[in-house]
């Protein structure tokens, strides 16, 4: 047995970078879902629709997930799970788990971090993460978009499939659509969620509101998810319109947000608001509730036993 160690340290990047992606993957598991929801009345009101796709009618979160459920199954749900996990996996782990090693970058390992330096660092992991799992976030919103054509058949067949016939029609570059407005979403996602999170925590800790407990995680992740799905559902919606058109559908992002606006007016761009709201809200409980937990039990085992974290 390695004797044990008193030291305090805090948990190293590879910790967090593990325990980020391992606690995005079980938040997306348990809220998939409504974020499944959240895309289908996003995309509702597009003028061009998938040929022979079924023109089913979407009416609030429970209501698309009962008519998703009635005419596609259960298993519609989960449409683009293996994609979700993928992307989760490559993309919680840059954008959540190198934040603070980011912050400790701008701020030369200084203990204080100011504002603008967490706003920076959220924006550069946020960018970071998209530039390398864009194709994973492409493939998701797709099958999350896809319903039942006329003859029983779907748009893609599996994951692997998506990956091949959006690299085979589209070009590579289809598995990057919508990159630029989803690296927009993600420095708006990552310092409203990030830094606010991060905030709240400090200063219920700073005025001795609560510990660093279990309560402490779940008021400061709730905070988080309100403030990010009020700032972030605009370019979210653009986002996925954009990721989910057909060739030739939009010029751009730009494009696809001003003919939103043309066509169904300012409210579109909050479409999908309360799943989108229930979804981040639980989401960012669940993901910053078990990150928290994943870093402070893989601490005490690498205090306690010596792992090569």
């Amino acid at each position: 047995m390695v004797a044990r160690k008193a030291v305090d340290a805090g948990p190293s990047a590879a910790v967090k970078f593990f325990g980020a992606g391992t606690a995005a993957c079980i938040a997306d598991l348990i809220t998939f879902p409504l974020d499944t929801a959240k895309v289908r009345l996003q995309i509702q009101g597009e003028a061009h629709k998938i040929e022979g796709a079924s023109a089913t009618k979407y009416r609030g979160v429970f209501g698309t997930i009962m008519t998703m459920v009635r005419t596609e199954g259960p298993r519609s749900l989960y449409s683009g799970l293996v994609a979700g996990l993928q992307r989760q996996m490559s993309f919680a782990s840059v954008r959540i788990g190198l934040y603070d090693s980011m912050k400790q970058f701008y701020t030369r390992s200084t203990e204080s971090a100011g504002i603008v330096t967490r706003l920076m660092a959220g924006c550069t992991t946020g960018a970071m993460a998209v530039a390398f799992a864009q194709p994973t976030d492409v493939v998701k919103v797709r099958f999350q978009a896809q319903v039942r054509l006329a003859d029983g058949g779907k748009r893609y067949k599996g994951t692997m499939d998506a990956y091949k016939t959006i690299a085979r029609d589209e070009g590579i570059r289809g598995l990057w659509k919508g990159c630029i407005p989803n690296i927009t979403r993600n420095a708006i996602v990552n310092c409203s969620e990030l830094v606010t999170y991060d905030m709240i925590k400090e200063l219920l800790l700073t005025y001795d509101l609560m510990t660093d407990n279990l309560p402490c995680h779940f008021t400061a992740a709730f905070g988080a998810g309100f403030c990010t799905t009020i700032v972030a559902s605009p370019v979210d919606v653009v986002k996925t319109r954009f990721m989910n058109s057909g060739t030739g559908q939009y010029s751009s992002a730009i494009n696809c947000a001003f003919t939103m606006l043309r066509n169904e007016g300012a409210t579109s761009f909050y479409k999908g608001f309360t799943p989108s709201f229930l979804r981040l809200g639980s989401w960012n409980i669940v993901m910053f509730v078990t990150y928290e937990q994943i870093k402070q039990g893989m601490t005490r085992a690498h205090q306690y036993w010596e792992l090569p974290f």
